[in-house]
């Protein structure tokens, strides 16, 4: 087949042309890095912020809600265990009797 033949004419390629932009997209740091990509103090400070509640509101839905709650908590373990002994010592003392 040579360039000229009839065969080579049939193939017919349907293209577009698209325009490349004249610049590059200037790549732009988030707001809260520098240009060396070092984040401000202030972002730093909000990531912690949000953190901090993030476990606070964890430890609400888990039910313990901070010192008071633990130290109720301890409480109610304890009187549960000396109830749960003075239960035992009523059955042993039934079984005694009988």
């Amino acid at each position: 087949m040579s360039e000229n033949s009839p065969e080579k004419q049939q193939e017919v390629i349907d293209a577009e042309i698209v325009e490349e932009p004249a610049t590059a997209p200037v790549e732009v740091p988030e707001p809260d890095y520098s240009e060396g990509g070092v984040p401000s103090f202030d972002h730093v400070r909000d990531r912690i912020e949000q953190r901090y509640t993030t476990s606070i509101g964890s430890t609400e839905l888990a039910g313990i809600g901070g010192k008071e709650d633990v130290a109720s908590l301890d409480k109610k373990i304890a009187d549960r265990d000396a109830a749960a002994k003075d239960k035992l010592a009523e059955i042993r003392r039934s079984m005694r009797e009988k």
